[in-house]
């Protein structure tokens, strides 16, 4: 048997829209602590900009995103001023 190596992965450009959502939820990694959960919450704003999912603050809720040292008010209204700026 022979073990294959991993497929390659070709990475956005720093000026697209994926990559400055998912570099919004990173600079939020003192709240939102596992790698995970921000991956899942970075998609899901991806797909909001895209109209195709929820507001943040629904987000929030409905990806059941484990936060902390921030409110849910807090860490939605930061996450909408984020998403102005990408738009």
């Amino acid at each position: 048997m022979t073990t294959l190596p991993p497929p390659k992965v070709r990475k956005f450009p720093e000026d697209s829209v994926e990559s400055r959502v998912y570099a919004l939820v990173e600079s939020l990694d003192k709240y939102i602590e596992i790698p995970n959960d921000r991956n899942r919450l970075a998609y899901c704003l991806y797909k909001y900009l895209n109209n195709e999912g929820d507001e943040p603050k629904i987000t929030l809720k409905n990806a059941k995103i484990n936060f902390s040292g921030i409110s849910f008010e807090e860490l939605a209204k930061k996450l909408d001023e984020g998403l102005e700026k990408i738009k």
